[in-house]
Protein backbone atom coordinates (compact mmCIF):
# COMPACT_ATOMS: atom_id res chain seq x y z
CA UNK A 1 0.00 0.00 0.00
CA UNK A 2 1.48 3.58 -1.02
CA UNK A 3 1.16 6.29 2.26
CA UNK A 4 0.70 10.19 0.38
CA UNK A 5 2.59 12.47 2.76
CA UNK A 6 0.96 15.66 2.09
CA UNK A 7 2.68 18.73 3.18
CA UNK A 8 2.89 19.19 6.74
CA UNK A 9 1.72 22.69 8.56
CA UNK A 10 4.90 22.83 11.04
CA UNK A 11 4.16 25.72 13.66
CA UNK A 12 1.39 27.49 15.45
CA UNK A 13 2.72 30.65 13.93
CA UNK A 14 1.66 28.82 10.24
CA UNK A 15 -1.75 28.33 11.85
CA UNK A 16 -2.01 31.94 13.00
CA UNK A 17 -1.45 32.94 9.90
CA UNK A 18 -4.69 31.57 8.46
CA UNK A 19 -6.34 32.06 11.28
CA UNK A 20 -5.99 34.65 13.64
CA UNK A 21 -6.38 34.50 17.21
CA UNK A 22 -9.74 35.65 18.85
CA UNK A 23 -9.07 38.75 20.89
CA UNK A 24 -8.67 37.57 24.83
CA UNK A 25 -11.68 39.77 25.82
CA UNK A 26 -13.92 38.07 23.14
CA UNK A 27 -16.59 35.91 24.35
CA UNK A 28 -14.98 32.81 22.70
CA UNK A 29 -11.98 33.21 25.53
CA UNK A 30 -14.12 34.68 28.19
CA UNK A 31 -16.44 31.43 28.23
CA UNK A 32 -13.66 29.16 29.20
CA UNK A 33 -14.22 28.77 32.85
CA UNK A 34 -11.83 26.96 35.68
CA UNK A 35 -14.75 24.94 37.39
CA UNK A 36 -18.39 23.76 36.96
CA UNK A 37 -21.27 26.15 36.93
CA UNK A 38 -24.90 26.21 37.35
CA UNK A 39 -25.51 25.72 33.65
CA UNK A 40 -22.59 23.15 33.22
CA UNK A 41 -24.24 21.19 36.15
CA UNK A 42 -27.76 21.00 34.17
CA UNK A 43 -25.88 19.15 31.09
CA UNK A 44 -24.05 17.32 32.71
CA UNK A 45 -27.02 15.97 34.37
CA UNK A 46 -29.42 15.60 31.42
CA UNK A 47 -26.22 13.89 29.42
CA UNK A 48 -26.78 10.04 28.57
CA UNK A 49 -23.41 10.14 26.76
CA UNK A 50 -19.77 11.06 27.43
CA UNK A 51 -16.58 10.86 25.12
CA UNK A 52 -13.74 10.62 26.72
CA UNK A 53 -10.48 10.96 25.29
CA UNK A 54 -6.91 9.73 26.76
CA UNK A 55 -3.26 9.34 25.61
CA UNK A 56 -0.93 7.09 26.78
CA UNK A 57 2.68 8.41 27.64
CA UNK A 58 4.04 8.39 24.15
CA UNK A 59 0.98 10.94 22.89
CA UNK A 60 -0.61 7.76 21.52
CA UNK A 61 -4.96 8.99 21.27
CA UNK A 62 -7.75 7.17 22.37
CA UNK A 63 -11.06 8.19 22.49
CA UNK A 64 -13.80 5.66 23.79
CA UNK A 65 -18.01 6.60 24.02
CA UNK A 66 -19.13 6.12 27.81
CA UNK A 67 -23.55 5.66 28.33
CA UNK A 68 -25.82 5.64 30.57
CA UNK A 69 -28.88 6.82 31.95
CA UNK A 70 -28.97 10.66 32.26
CA UNK A 71 -26.85 12.30 34.75
CA UNK A 72 -24.43 8.69 34.70
CA UNK A 73 -21.58 11.07 35.02
CA UNK A 74 -21.45 11.91 39.02
CA UNK A 75 -20.68 15.79 39.83
CA UNK A 76 -18.65 15.83 43.48
CA UNK A 77 -18.19 19.33 43.53
CA UNK A 78 -17.75 22.35 40.72
CA UNK A 79 -13.93 21.12 40.18
CA UNK A 80 -14.50 17.10 40.27
CA UNK A 81 -16.63 14.83 38.03
CA UNK A 82 -16.41 10.78 38.01
CA UNK A 83 -17.61 8.33 35.56
CA UNK A 84 -18.27 4.67 36.54
CA UNK A 85 -17.06 2.03 34.44
CA UNK A 86 -19.22 -0.24 33.32
CA UNK A 87 -18.77 -3.75 31.86
CA UNK A 88 -17.81 -3.19 28.19
CA UNK A 89 -14.99 -5.30 26.44
CA UNK A 90 -12.42 -5.36 28.69
CA UNK A 91 -9.82 -3.64 26.81
CA UNK A 92 -9.44 -1.18 29.38
CA UNK A 93 -7.64 1.47 27.06
CA UNK A 94 -8.84 4.47 28.84
CA UNK A 95 -7.72 3.29 32.29
CA UNK A 96 -4.19 2.08 31.42
CA UNK A 97 -3.76 5.32 29.28
CA UNK A 98 -4.28 7.29 32.56
CA UNK A 99 -1.86 5.44 34.18
CA UNK A 100 0.48 6.41 32.16
CA UNK A 101 -0.34 10.38 31.28
CA UNK A 102 -2.98 11.12 34.23
CA UNK A 103 -4.92 13.61 31.42
CA UNK A 104 -8.52 13.70 29.66
CA UNK A 105 -10.78 15.47 27.59
CA UNK A 106 -14.45 15.44 27.60
CA UNK A 107 -17.07 15.97 25.06
CA UNK A 108 -20.96 15.86 26.69
CA UNK A 109 -23.83 15.19 24.68
CA UNK A 110 -27.38 15.55 25.29
CA UNK A 111 -29.63 14.26 22.32
CA UNK A 112 -31.36 16.91 20.18
CA UNK A 113 -29.16 19.41 21.35
CA UNK A 114 -26.70 20.99 18.57
CA UNK A 115 -24.26 21.94 21.40
CA UNK A 116 -21.92 20.36 23.52
CA UNK A 117 -19.75 20.49 26.62
CA UNK A 118 -16.37 20.08 27.02
CA UNK A 119 -14.07 19.14 30.04
CA UNK A 120 -10.51 18.66 30.35
CA UNK A 121 -8.83 18.33 33.05
CA UNK A 122 -6.65 15.79 35.11
CA UNK A 123 -7.91 12.63 35.67
CA UNK A 124 -6.94 9.01 37.93
CA UNK A 125 -8.77 5.93 38.30
CA UNK A 126 -10.02 5.02 41.65
CA UNK A 127 -11.35 1.68 43.37
CA UNK A 128 -12.70 4.11 46.49
CA UNK A 129 -15.43 1.55 47.68
CA UNK A 130 -17.60 4.39 49.22
CA UNK A 131 -17.19 6.35 45.83
CA UNK A 132 -18.23 3.35 43.72
CA UNK A 133 -21.13 2.85 46.06
CA UNK A 134 -23.27 6.10 44.99
CA UNK A 135 -22.77 4.79 41.58
CA UNK A 136 -24.05 1.95 41.75
CA UNK A 137 -26.86 0.58 38.93
CA UNK A 138 -29.60 -2.13 39.26
CA UNK A 139 -27.63 -3.84 42.36
CA UNK A 140 -24.39 -3.72 40.48
CA UNK A 141 -20.99 -1.59 41.89
CA UNK A 142 -18.73 -0.78 39.22
CA UNK A 143 -15.06 -1.79 40.03
CA UNK A 144 -13.37 0.97 39.00
CA UNK A 145 -14.49 5.45 38.24
CA UNK A 146 -12.55 7.60 36.72
CA UNK A 147 -12.15 10.90 38.35
CA UNK A 148 -11.77 14.13 36.11
CA UNK A 149 -10.27 17.07 37.77
CA UNK A 150 -11.42 19.71 36.36
CA UNK A 151 -9.27 22.26 34.90
CA UNK A 152 -11.13 24.44 31.98
CA UNK A 153 -14.44 23.95 30.99
CA UNK A 154 -16.71 25.68 27.92
CA UNK A 155 -19.67 25.00 26.11
CA UNK A 156 -19.01 24.30 21.77
CA UNK A 157 -21.30 25.98 19.37
CA UNK A 158 -23.82 24.11 17.31
CA UNK A 159 -21.96 24.35 14.00
CA UNK A 160 -20.78 21.01 13.51
CA UNK A 161 -23.87 19.47 14.45
CA UNK A 162 -25.67 21.95 11.94
CA UNK A 163 -23.50 20.89 9.38
CA UNK A 164 -23.61 16.97 10.17
CA UNK A 165 -27.34 17.52 10.32
CA UNK A 166 -26.60 14.74 13.17
CA UNK A 167 -30.39 14.66 15.09
CA UNK A 168 -32.42 14.90 11.50
CA UNK A 169 -34.26 11.57 11.03
CA UNK A 170 -34.15 12.23 7.47
CA UNK A 171 -30.70 12.53 6.74
CA UNK A 172 -29.49 9.13 8.29
CA UNK A 173 -28.80 6.21 6.06
CA UNK A 174 -30.67 3.10 5.54
CA UNK A 175 -29.01 1.10 8.05
CA UNK A 176 -30.09 -1.77 5.78
CA UNK A 177 -27.45 -0.50 3.40
CA UNK A 178 -24.72 -0.89 6.06
CA UNK A 179 -22.73 -4.09 7.41
CA UNK A 180 -23.57 -5.27 10.67
CA UNK A 181 -20.78 -5.36 13.10
CA UNK A 182 -20.93 -9.19 13.49
CA UNK A 183 -20.40 -8.97 9.45
CA UNK A 184 -17.81 -6.30 10.17
CA UNK A 185 -15.98 -8.41 12.52
CA UNK A 186 -16.03 -11.52 10.77
CA UNK A 187 -14.60 -10.16 7.53
CA UNK A 188 -11.79 -8.38 9.81
CA UNK A 189 -10.55 -11.54 12.05
CA UNK A 190 -11.47 -14.07 9.83
CA UNK A 191 -12.85 -16.65 12.62
CA UNK A 192 -12.97 -20.01 11.66
CA UNK A 193 -15.86 -21.66 13.31
CA UNK A 194 -18.64 -18.28 13.60
CA UNK A 195 -20.68 -16.68 10.66
CA UNK A 196 -20.96 -12.76 10.78
CA UNK A 197 -24.78 -13.99 11.83
CA UNK A 198 -23.24 -15.88 14.49
CA UNK A 199 -21.39 -13.07 15.85
CA UNK A 200 -24.09 -10.63 16.25
CA UNK A 201 -26.63 -13.24 18.19
CA UNK A 202 -23.71 -13.48 20.43
CA UNK A 203 -23.44 -9.55 20.71
CA UNK A 204 -26.70 -9.17 20.91
CA UNK A 205 -27.19 -11.35 23.76
CA UNK A 206 -24.13 -9.56 25.50
CA UNK A 207 -25.73 -6.60 24.77
CA UNK A 208 -28.78 -7.28 27.09
CA UNK A 209 -26.15 -7.55 29.95
CA UNK A 210 -25.63 -3.48 30.74
CA UNK A 211 -24.47 -3.85 34.07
Amino acid sequence: MVTTTWRRVSSVEELRAAIPAPPPDSIVMRKQLPALDEHCRTIIAASPFVLLATSNAEGRCDVTPRGDGPGFVKVIDDKTIAIADRPGNKRIDSMQNLMENPHAGLLFLVPGMDETLRVNGGAYVTDDPELLGQMAVNGKTPLFAVVVEVEEVFFHCARAFRRSRLWEAETWPDRASLPTLGQIIADQTRPENETGADIDKRLAESNVRLY
